[in-house]
């Protein structure tokens, strides 16, 4: 199993332990529900959604019967995707005892959140299309350029 996909199922377990220690906790503190954001995000994007990452990684090339498209940008992505979750968490705790800098860290991890998603997107439709895809694509746009060409040029009459 490759680091990333070890990476994302490990980082997945952790958040999942993090967000249901959460929930007993606001369970046991009623006063605590006000981080019911921070324990939804905890558990949907940090367990749920690492989880499908991690899964994907590993069988979705298998599937396709291509190797991953870039095993850096999977790297990548692992960072900015807990990184952007930890500021997200962060911002909305910070944000029920202060808007505004709340408000900036959550912005901020909700951005990296989103880069990470775009990220995965990016990795696993390139590696469904697998290496050739892109050569494909080249070779048809010369080919319907070397056609637009031909069927422009004036033909010399003799």
């Amino acid at each position: 199993m490759d680091w990333y996909v070890r990476a994302f199922l490990k980082a997945s377990l952790s958040w999942l332990a993090a967000g249901v220690s959460l929930g007993v906790a606001m369970a046991a503190h009623p006063l605590w529900t006000v981080y019911r954001l921070v324990h939804v995000h905890m558990l949907l994007l940090g367990f749920v959604t690492m989880m499908i990452y991690g899964v994907a990684y590993h069988v979705i090339p298998r599937f396709a019967g291509f190797p991953i498209h870039s095993r850096r940008a999977a790297v990548l992505h692992w960072w900015i995707s807990n990184a952007g979750l930890v500021m997200m968490a962060a911002g909305f705790a910070v944000r029920v005892h202060d808007a505004t800098a709340g408000t900036i860290v959550l912005a901020s991890g909700g951005t990296l959140s989103a880069l990470g998603a775009y990220t995965f997107v990016y990795v696993i439709w390139r590696t469904i299309d697998g290496p050739n895809a892109l050569r494909q694509a080249n070779r048809r746009a010369r080919e319907a350029t070397l056609g637009a060409r031909s069927t422009a040029l004036p033909v010399r009459q003799g």
